[in-house]
């Protein structure tokens, strides 16, 4: 993704969303660890153990990036769900020692990741080759993003500003070749974002960035968004 802030600026995002999820996730009792996310299918274990289990392939990423020796993010197309479901039912200090280490191993692989490194193409769980740079801002937007889906006190208005205009633009971008319209979408202080294939808009939604990057994100409704024309209908995201 193009336009990012600097590193230790992503960085500071992950810090600081990495401390609320912790500080959320110490919060709930144990009972609750077996009910519902907002994230259909999932408990709030099994977002728990999404996030630690991202924390370590992300890793692998920062540590190809570093040494040039490949490292992919899973071994296969199944470790991921394999990961996510043995952790799902662990006891509470279980996971939140699992939670916060696999966090540490983040930050300690991506500050040990020199200048001249942070260009090197890795490839992302996607498939998708992209540079190093971007992968403190896929940590970024899962910590903050399961920080809402977590249930635990959260809701999309916890994201900063300009994380929430970045992710806007990020989802924004994947999803306008896959859109039939046409819309702009706006937040006052940081500028329009072109959704969809056309030459030109069809119609324009506004709000807080916020609630523009929950309502792509398929974390909030349109409630709150102001529009002239018809939404479009949006693909699921990721």
């Amino acid at each position: 993704m193009t336009d990012l802030p600097p590193w230790d600026a992503q960085l500071t995002w992950v810090t600081d969303g990495q401390r609320l999820i912790e500080r959320a996730a110490a919060g709930l009792e144990p009972a609750q660890l077996r009910e519902p996310s907002r994230l259909e299918t999932w408990s709030r274990g099994h977002v728990l153990s999404h996030l630690a289990r991202n924390a370590d392939a992300l890793t692998n990423l920062l540590t190809w990036a570093r040494t040039g020796v490949e490292s992919r993010m899973y071994s296969s197309p199944d470790d991921r769900e394999r990961g996510i479901r043995a952790g799902a039912d662990r006891e509470l200090p279980e996971q939140l020692a699992d939670l916060a280490g696999s966090g540490s191993r983040f930050l300690a692989a991506a500050t040990a990741v020199p200048p001249a490194r942070r260009s090197f193409g890795v490839i992302s769980g996607q498939g998708r080759q992209i540079p190093a740079d971007e992968v403190p801002w896929l940590r970024a937007r899962e910590v903050w993003l399961h920080l809402v889906d977590l249930d635990a006190g959260y809701d999309i208005g916890i994201l900063p500003d300009a994380l929430a205009w970045t992710l806007a633009k990020d989802v924004a971008a994947w999803m306008t070749s896959r859109t039939a319209s046409t819309v702009e979408l706006r937040a006052d202080g940081h500028g329009t974002i072109r959704l969809g294939p056309g030459a030109s808009a069809g119609g324009v939604v506004e709000g807080s960035p916020q609630l523009i990057a929950g309502w792509l994100t398929g974390r909030a409704g349109p409630a709150g968004l102001s529009r002239a024309g018809e939404l479009p209908g949006l693909p699921r995201w990721l």
